[in-house]
C-alpha cells in the first residue's frame, strides 16, 4: 500500500535542468522567428531583414501559444516537459492560465544577462524561484523526486 506524503515536500533548484530546458525552448521559439524573418522579411536601410505591420504579428503569437498557452494547458513547456519540471502553484495545485502569463510576462528580465537575475533570484529565495515565479506564486518541480512531486497526493497539505 502506497502512502500519501503529509506535505513535507523539499524546494530544490533544480538549476542545470531549468538551464537547459530554458535554452531548449527558446530555441524552439527563436529558430522559427528566424526563418520567419528570413522568407517573409524585408531588408531594411541597414541591409537587415525585418518584419512590421501585419507581418509581424505571428511573431508574439507564436511566442504567446508555445509559453503562456501551452504551460497553462499542460503545466510545462515541451523541453521543461522532457526533463520532467512541472510549473504549479505554491499550493501544490495546477497553475492558471494567469499565472503562466505573469511568469512569461517576465521572461526578459529572469533571462537579462545570460540569465544572471533569475539565478540569483533562484539561488536566494527559500522556494527557488525566478522572478517571474515570484510574481506568478509559481515554483518548479521535478515530477520524477517524490521529495518535491507526488503525482496522487493531496497538494494542499504543505
Amino acid at each position: 500500500m502506497t502512502t500519501t506524503p503529509t506535505g513535507n515536500f523539499k524546494y530544490r533548484t533544480n538549476l542545470k535542468k531549468k538551464i537547459v530546458a530554458t535554452l531548449i525552448d527558446y530555441s524552439l521559439v527563436l529558430i522559427p522567428a528566424y526563418l520567419y524573418i528570413t522568407f517573409f522579411g524585408h531588408d531594411n536601410d541597414e541591409g537587415v531583414k525585418t518584419v512590421d505591420g501585419l507581418l509581424a504579428l505571428p511573431i508574439p503569437i507564436f511566442w504567446f501559444l508555445y509559453f503562456v498557452v501551452v504551460e497553462a494547458m499542460f503545466g510545462a513547456t515541451l523541453a521543461h516537459q522532457a526533463f520532467y519540471l512541472k510549473v504549479i502553484t505554491l499550493d501544490r495545485k495546477e497553475i492558471a492560465f494567469t499565472q503562466a502569463l505573469k511568469r512569461h510576462l517576465l521572461d526578459p528580465i529572469d533571462i537579462l544577462f545570460w540569465g544572471i537575475p533569475g539565478i540569483i533570484a533562484i539561488k536566494n529565495t527559500d522556494k527557488h524561484q525566478r522572478i517571474g515565479d515570484l510574481w506568478a506564486r509559481t515554483i518548479v518541480i521535478d515530477t520524477k523526486d517524490p521529495e518535491q512531486y507526488y503525482s496522487r497526493g493531496n497538494y494542499n497539505t504543505l
